[in-house]
């Protein structure tokens, strides 16, 4: 990779020298983690130490095609990072490593392709995890949208630990770690098509620093759920559904943004159906949710964490509803399809 070159061109992903170029100068610069400087055909991980951590191991994957690739709070490389280790984390593992594989279309900026690898770089150095493999492909122009990352992670999963999005039983609390919907309406202010303006951020962030003291030391965790696609009422109609329970969220008790509010009235959208980057969901036995609350108030992430509702044993069981200010309750039900594509 020269400085001359501007653009990637189909060059980059032919197995000549720009390719081999384009992956030195830039990935391995960026990563420059052991397993990835080896230039082997896979990662060779050692096994030693992992059954001291666990007795299971955890293998998530995901693809990443979210459109602008640059918004407020994250980009593509950061969302694909800790949208990976989110997926482990709230199964109860601890992440360890990640691939990265970049699908890349002719014409896109060098300069914009290393501000995202340098992102996903910082991302999962933050996140205290590696990237020890990936891949690079190059399509022509019009056969894709500028970049789409797919990830794929692996953790650990602590002997003993079982949670299950089947679990929640009634009496159960329902805590979140943050605001509702921020991802989604960050994401839909950056798309210059709507033509609205705002000072909303996404919510894109590594949780399982704020989730593994919680597993810890609270053994009535039910389920944990990072609510991202369908938002948190798509998360919780799965939890409900899958558990035969219904659960039922305090209105007055939700964090929303009053920008996030106020976009959704303006689009006629549901914000408890935005997506989220850095929002949990927790279901977890009645006595045990304070000391939760107080476990996520202390960290950075959860300072605005709260007991949102509680599980119950309805007469028509796998629903969520909604109580309002006046007494009266909805049902939430999943929408067919997306509120908003290519949000993730």
């Amino acid at each position: 990779m020269t400085s001359a070159e501007k653009t990637i061109t189909l060059a980059h992903g032919a197995g000549g020298g720009a390719m081999h170029g384009l992956i030195d100068g830039l990935f391995l610069s960026a990563f420059g983690d052991m397993p990835l400087l080896q230039k082997e055909d896979q990662a060779r991980l050692p096994l030693a130490g992992l059954q001291a951590r666990g007795d299971r191991l955890a293998l998530t994957t995901d693809s990443f095609v979210v459109s602008p690739l640059e918004f407020p709070g994250g980009d593509i490389g950061k969302l694909a990072v800790c949208g990976t280790l989110n997926d482990l984390a709230v199964g109860g593992a601890v992440p360890l490593y990640l691939s990265a594989a970049f699908i890349i279309e002719e014409g896109l900026p060098l300069a914009l392709l290393e501000r995202l690898v340098g992102s996903m770089a910082e991302a999962a150095r933050q996140a205290g995890v590696t990237i020890v493999t990936g891949d690079t492909k190059v399509v022509e122009r019009g056969m894709a949208d500028k970049l789409f990352i797919n990830t794929t992670g692996v953790g650990v999963i602590p002997a003993g630990l079982s949670l299950s999005v089947a679990a929640a039983r009634p009496g159960d609390r329902v805590l979140i770690n943050g605001h509702v919907g921020d991802h989604g309406a960050a994401v839909m202010l950056a798309r210059e098509e709507l033509g609205l303006e705002g000072k909303l951020a996404s919510d894109c962030a590594a949780l399982h620093t704020l989730i593994q003291p919680v597993l810890a030391q609270c053994a009535g965790v039910r389920c944990l759920r990072d609510a991202t696609r369908g938002g948190l009422g798509g998360v919780l109609n799965e939890m409900a559904e899958a558990s035969s329970v219904e659960i039922r969220l305090n209105e007055q008790d939700l964090p929303i943004r009053p920008q996030t509010q106020a976009l959704c009235e303006l689009l006629g959208l549901e914000p408890l159906l935005l997506a989220n980057e850095g929002l949990a969901a927790m279901v977890i036995a009645p006595e045990q949710a304070e000391q939760a609350l107080a476990l996520w108030h202390a960290h950075p992430l959860g300072r605005h964490a709260r007991i949102i509702g509680e599980v119950r044993a309805p007469a028509s069981p796998g629903r969520l509803s909604l109580l309002g200010p006046y007494g009266g309750a909805r049902l939430l039900e999943v929408p067919h399809g997306l509120q908003l594509p290519r949000i993730c």
